[in-house]
């Protein structure tokens, strides 16, 4: 039985739960991966998925963004719809927010809960509090 400090517990079967993490990590998202890997549940993180070739000229930070988005988009359209993830690093932007927003509608799916951390993204933070979707992170102490 999911304790009441549980931030899976009311969310339907914990394996399919699509969480958010924004900002900076600290130790009560690590705790929240930790029980996400223990429920086989996918941690993605742009930064951790596999890259073009780096080129040697500057690039500049709107083609950036755009290489953020299509890395982004491949592994959402090629993943399981069922499989649940707790996604960290993006959306960073409110631009990149809206666009993952677009594609759960899509996909016809949603986000399950957001938990902002230290250095989130301010306009994220609100995005996702209008929302309805921004989770006290109060609860991952216990998690």
């Amino acid at each position: 039985m999911a304790g009441i400090s549980d931030p899976f517990a009311g969310r339907g079967p914990a394996a399919k739960a699509k969480l958010l993490l924004l900002g900076s990590p600290d130790f009560h998202f690590e705790k929240l991966i930790n029980r996400a890997r223990s429920l086989n549940i996918e941690h993605v993180s742009p930064f951790g998925l596999p890259r073009p070739e780096i080129s040697r000229r500057a690039v500049s930070t709107a083609a950036e963004e755009v290489n953020l988005l299509t890395l982004m988009r491949r592994w959402f359209f090629t993943r399981k719809p069922d499989a649940g993830f707790v996604l960290s690093d993006f959306p960073a932007t409110l631009l990149q927010a809206k666009v993952f927003d677009e594609w759960l509608e899509a996909r016809d799916e949603a986000i399950t809960a957001v938990f902002a951390g230290p250095g989130s993204p301010t306009a994220v933070v609100t995005h996702y509090c209008t929302l309805g979707l921004l989770e006290e992170t109060s609860i991952l102490a216990d998690a």
